[in-house]
């Protein structure tokens, strides 16, 4: 039997042996007689020795007649002070007994009750509903005011919806009750209701969602792509239960048993803190398992989760009590952030361990660029995250880095700068294993080819991705200035015999002869340019047409002169046209094939007989 509410006050001075009671008025025990009796009336009528009826079968007071719970807790109220006038004025009051009898059948009653709204209402308790209107209506909640009755009720409330009005009555419900039972001595039976009924729906919402209890050894021995799949299920999982679940139950539990804060906790880190720490383990079981590079965006997809849901996730288990979920989480961000700097270093390692040595065909981009710079772009679309990862971590490698390179576009105080220090230099790793790769060719020219297009393939990336806010324009005006000294440097190698071909003063009068010799010599030299680089390629078309226009420009006014000066002189020379064998007018239309891969580099024709390489041929023009 409670007692809690039977102690007398304790005396005022220290040296007092006894309390003194003060004499009760025959007018205030009239008064108390008629609140037990008011109470025994009310308590009386709603009391059924049948325990076991069914849910269904259950009259709710609260469900079926809101003015007369509004009187079972003034009964209950009334009936509490009743109990506290007879402690202190006639302890041994057969009164008092009859009221402690009274309390225990209401008590019971409101134990129903309280379960009856908790299972009866799941769809109006959701999470969702709950959070959706967090204390939206917060005043329904007062029994005392007669706004309580739901005719008044509805009429107030036209501007939510049904289920709304149906979630804040529950709770309104679910309050009062707890706030009743808590100040009657009855919280440990309240709260062990509440914990069974709503740590069921968690658990059932956390299985809904996906979340699985998978140990590490479980997770270790999957195959990645069954990992990737519970990855995803989690990053949606981990959204709704913090943002809808976890934090409907803190607002439903807050509200609950907002008079007792101890309360509260304690009952909303029991009916929570299980399924949240399976909840948080799980990133932190992925981040262990064997890791490459190839895992790397489903790892910061997992930091980058749980890093933007912190503040809730924060704010929701701050108690001291749910310390251990907030550990949890902790714990699976740093080995997260862990297992990316790894893989970073790995990725940085790969790049560098690369050990092709094809050439590629043409001098086109390489598959390493292709696979790194994408690597890169993806990694830049997590900029934020990664800063924040990288920031405590000193890129080793600095003393090697060019300064052009090593400087960021950031300034020190910008979050990002780490990773744009970091990426920067991931890009010149590559830019100097490309090096490398370069010298596999017998012909510079080409190797410059090679490298204008796979610096020109880094730069388009870089432009068209987030790396341009993280490197900057200065950084892509630096390497476009590169590209264009490589495509120069391609030029003045693959062109040159071409130039030197023809005299140094186009116009000058020279004899027939030594017009023949240099047409002859132009022929052979055009054609062996003309027939390899119809076989090379430049994927980038800007890029491309600027390296053609810069070759017309500079051989086509020089062509066109030596042309006009010993076309006519050599009019009635035999076979002319094996001698004069391109047209000014034309070399627009030969260049215009080249870095297309469709020529054979092979060909050694150099005659109008039979190539098909030959651009005499291949346009089917004849000079006049």
């Amino acid at each position: 039997m409670r007692t809690i509410f039977f102690r007398a006050s304790s005396p005022s001075s220290s040296h007092q042996t006894s309390p003194s009671r003060a004499p009760a008025s025959p007018l205030h025990e009239s008064m108390m007689d008629e609140n037990i009796n008011n109470a025994d009336s009310v308590i009386s009528k709603w009391h059924s020795d049948d325990s076991s009826i069914s849910i269904s079968n259950f009259t709710s007071i609260f469900q079926s007649n809101r003015l007369e719970a509004k009187r079972f807790l003034s009964a209950v109220s009334d009936l509490q002070r009743a109990m506290h006038f007879f402690v202190n004025h006639d302890s041994t009051s057969e009164k008092l007994i009859r009221s402690q009898k009274l309390m225990q059948l209401a008590m019971k009653r409101l134990e129903r009750e309280f379960y009856h709204i908790l299972s009866s209402n799941r769809e109006y308790l959701d999470p969702e509903s709950v959070s959706s209107h967090v204390s939206a209506r917060s005043s329904i909640s007062d029994f005392e005011d007669d706004r309580a009755s739901e005719d008044e009720y509805g009429a107030s409330g036209e501007s939510v919806s049904g289920v709304e009005r149906e979630s804040e009555l529950a709770m309104a419900d679910l309050k009062a009750i707890a706030d009743c039972m808590i100040s009657s001595g009855y919280g440990k039976e309240c709260v062990k209701i509440y914990k069974i009924v709503r740590k069921s729906i968690v658990d059932e919402s956390l299985y809904h969602l996906g979340v699985e209890r998978l140990s590490y050894s479980q997770i270790q021995k999957m195959d990645w792509k069954v990992i990737e799949r519970k990855i995803r299920i989690w990053l949606n999982a981990v959204k709704a239960s913090v943002k809808t679940l976890f934090y409907g139950e803190r607002i439903l539990c807050d509200h609950v048993f907002s008079a007792s804060d101890s309360i509260r906790e304690s009952c909303f880190s029991e009916i929570t803190k299980e399924g949240a720490l399976h909840l948080f383990v799980f990133p932190e079981h992925v981040a262990r398992c064997k890791k490459t590079p190839e895992k790397m965006f489903r790892i910061l997809d997992l930091y980058e989760s749980i890093s933007d849901l912190w503040p809730e996730i924060d704010w929701i288990f701050a108690f001291e009590s749910a310390s251990a979920v907030i550990s949890q989480a902790t714990s699976a961000l740093i080995r997260l952030g862990e297992a990316i700097r790894t893989m970073l270093s790995d990725f940085e390692a790969a790049i560098q361990k690369d050990t092709s040595k094809t050439p590629i065909r043409g001098g086109g981009v390489h598959p390493l660029t292709r696979y790194v710079m994408n690597y890169i772009s993806f990694l830049s679309d997590y900029s934020e995250i990664l800063s924040v990862i990288v920031a405590e971590w000193p890129l080793t490698a600095q003393s090697s880095m060019p300064e052009s390179y090593f400087a960021s576009p950031k300034s020190d105080d910008d979050p990002t700068s780490a990773i744009s220090l970091r990426l920067a230099w991931l890009v010149l790793v590559l830019l100097c294993k490309l090096d490398g790769r370069a010298e596999l060719y017998n012909d510079a020219s080409l190797s410059y080819i090679f490298l204008a297009n796979n610096l020109q393939y880094v730069i388009n990336k870089v432009r068209t991705s987030n790396l341009r806010y993280l490197l900057g324009d200065d950084w892509i005006g630096k390497h476009e200035a590169k590209a264009k000294q490589y495509a120069s440097s391609y030029e003045r190698m693959g062109w040159s015999k071409v130039f030197s071909s023809l005299p140094e003063n186009p116009s000058a009068d020279i004899s027939p002869e030594i017009a023949k010799e240099y047409f002859k010599k132009f022929n052979s030299a055009f054609e062996d340019a003309y027939r390899k680089q119809t076989s090379w390629v430049v994927p980038d078309h800007k890029l491309q047409e600027e390296i053609k226009l810069s070759i017309a420009k500079k051989l086509v006014p020089v062509y066109r002169a030596f042309y006009e000066t010993n076309r006519a002189r050599l009019n009635r020379e035999a076979g002319l046209d094996s001698v004069v064998r391109f047209a000014p007018d034309d070399m627009g239309n030969y260049l215009s094939d080249l870095f297309y891969g469709t020529g054979v580099s092979s060909s050694t024709s150099s005659t109008s007989s039979s190539s098909s390489s030959s651009p005499s041929h291949s346009h089917g023009r004849r000079s006049r």
